[in-house]
């Protein structure tokens, strides 16, 4: 089904073509969403931007444009404001038809149509270290990526997703001794992740303080680049050992990922690739290492990208090179898409030059984000100044958001109460991440993003679960089962007179214009704002029109089905966002 805004435009170009009005190359009959409802649902500036082409004054263009408008648009006859903007207002038996529509479709798109060209994007995010917990500060790149990933696949794309852990490296000298002198089995069978970075952070601290620890170390290091088979097997053991734990935290945020690609899966590739860019005079040698320069780009002609160090090693930007390599190669990847905190701008402007003097035609973005502060505005930490992990946030919102159930419903099942802790708490840190803009710097607050009112998961979650007691209340009332709601759904006919009634169907209506736009740009945000809007207009809608009590059967079946398109809205936008709905709380 068209977009409103989409059926628009359409009636404005047969106007256009009635009134003989031809559009220049590159300009489009665009309707958009009016900044002041009181005077319409949508505008147009159409008129004022081809005045002057036509050599006349815009209100006079705009008035020939509405003598022309199609009679049988979903507008009523269009209004001039202004020095000539056009303001549509939809007809309420429009906004019937769209409310209708999305409460009854089956496919629960909720009026939103596929991309008509769908393109295979590569995201990349969240990859940790390996044998190192996450920590807080993975939270924005994993959120916001899954978020991206779950709205381009609802918007039609081919999605592959790709975890790409940093599972080699010198680290790996540093454990790999460690392993072999300090590491506790017993501690190591009870918390994997926890014992491993101990004798990281162990030996990491001998490296500093001797200078005999950090050559064996580096000698560990060169045996397993070497293909040393023992060393080799206690590497694959901290890896595998390390996947086990980051995916007990990624089942908990329902985040799962197409491909776990790790640094080591590209090791093959990348002697190969640096002599590829000596051949073709891409890289040069210099001071003994490896590098491109950018004479011709101005903001990187005094940074070079080093691809091979002077000892022989490889860097990052060795292995991502190589990635783009097989990401387009393997996966014919249109676009890719990192998802990577600020500070790494320099190293993605590189890599992305360098990948174009290499021919890639591929779109490649890196998608920046801010970082999480604590109450004191610094990076968040905990009290010995260690990073917080992310598994301890986790159960401490489920813990929190227990206690909140256990003081609003005592009389849920302890089983509804684990429930529903554990959606509301998980659901509060997504949401606390999404509804920032991503480049935002943002205070991590308990008491914030748990609340049952104001911009949270919480209050939306509420709103879900108020529209599913009407429709308890309307089974017991009635003796209605499922079946026999369903049946009353597909029979009402939705009229829409009340002011309540046409907000919430307006907001409706906006749905399928918005979660395409989270994707230019990539801000979840402006899905999160919708969605705290339709929870707002649904709520003013319930307190000015009866639902239940009604006047009479005809108007409570339109508002019922005006709830349950809500209800359907409500769910579909937080599943996009990775945030479940509960049916009580």
């Amino acid at each position: 089904m068209p977009t409103l805004p989409a059926q628009l435009s359409a009636d404005l170009a047969t106007a256009l073509n009635q009134a003989g009005i031809e559009l220049p190359e590159g300009v489009s009959a665009d309707v958009t969403a009016a900044q002041d409802t009181r005077f319409g649902d949508y505008q147009t500036n159409i008129a004022m931007v081809l005045a002057k082409s036509q050599r006349t004054n815009p209100r006079a263009l705009a008035t020939s444009i509405v003598e022309n408008f199609p009679a049988e648009s979903i507008s009523e006859t269009p209004q001039i404001a202004g020095p000539g903007f056009i303001n549509f207002k939809v007809k309420p038996e429009a906004f019937a038809s769209l409310v209708t529509d999305i409460a009854r479709d089956t496919d629960g798109r909720c009026g939103m149509e596929k991309v008509a060209n769908p393109k295979t994007i590569v995201l990349d995010f969240s990859a940790p270290n390996v044998a190192k917990p996450m920590h807080v500060g993975h939270i924005r790149s994993t959120i916001i990526g899954d978020t991206l990933a779950r709205v381009a696949r609802f918007a039609g794309h081919n999605v592959i997703t790709d975890n790409h852990i940093g599972d080699w490296g010198t680290q790996f000298g540093m454990i790999i001794y460690g392993w072999k002198n300090i590491l506790d089995q017993d501690a190591l069978a009870a918390d994997p992740i926890a014992e491993l970075l101990r004798v990281y952070k162990t030996i990491n601290d001998q490296c500093k303080a001797d200078e005999s620890v950090r050559d064996a170390c580096k000698l560990e290091l060169v045996a397993l680049q070497a293909g040393d088979e023992a060393n080799l097997e206690i590497w694959q053991k901290c890896v595998e050992l390390s996947k086990q734990g980051l995916q007990g935290i990624y089942d908990k945020l329902d985040v799962h990922f197409d491909h776990w690609l790790g640094e080591s899966a590209y090791n093959d590739r990348l002697g190969p690739l640096v002599e590829r860019l000596i051949d073709e005079k891409i890289a040069e040698e210099s001071d003994g290492a490896i590098c491109v320069f950018f004479p011709d780009n101005k903001a990187l002609e005094e940074k070079p990208c080093l691809i091979r160090k002077g000892d022989g090693g490889f860097l990052y930007a060795t292995t991502d090179l190589a990635t783009i390599d097989f990401r387009v190669e393997e996966w014919k990847a249109d676009e890719i898409w990192y998802v990577v905190g600020a500070p790494q701008q320099l190293h993605f402007q590189q890599i992305f030059e360098v990948a174009a003097k290499m021919g890639h035609k591929t779109n490649m973005e890196h998608i920046a984000h801010g970082s999480i502060l604590g109450s004191d505005r610094k990076l968040m930490r905990t009290r010995s100044g260690d990073n917080v992990q992310l598994t301890d946030v986790l159960t401490e919102a489920v813990e929190r958001s227990r206690a909140i159930i256990e003081e609003k419903n005592p009389s849920l099942t302890d089983d509804e109460k684990e429930t529903i802790s554990e959606i509301v708490g998980i659901g509060s840190v997504k949401f606390a991440e999404l509804s920032q803009h991503r480049m935002t710097d943002y205070i991590f607050s308990w008491d914030k993003m748990l609340a049952l009112t104001g911009d949270t998961a919480p209050y939306l979650q509420y709103s879900f679960v108020r529209i599913q007691s009407i429709f308890r209340k309307l089974a017991e009332n009635e003796g209605l089962d499922q079946a026999g709601i369903d049946t009353l759904l597909a029979n009402a006919t939705v009229a829409l007179s009340e002011d309540g009634e046409l907000t919430l169907a307006r907001q409706l209506g906006r749905f399928a214009e918005i979660v395409p736009m989270v994707l230019d740009g990539h801000r979840p945000n402006l899905l999160c704002s919708y969605l705290l809007e339709l929870a707002r207009a649904f709520h003013s809608f319930f307190e000015a029109c009866p639902v239940l009590k009604a006047t009479d059967t005809a108007t409570r079946d339109s508002r019922l089905v005006l709830a349950h398109a809500t209800a359907r809205t409500l769910e579909t936008g937080l599943g996009l966002l990775g945030i479940r709905v509960p049916e009580k709380m």
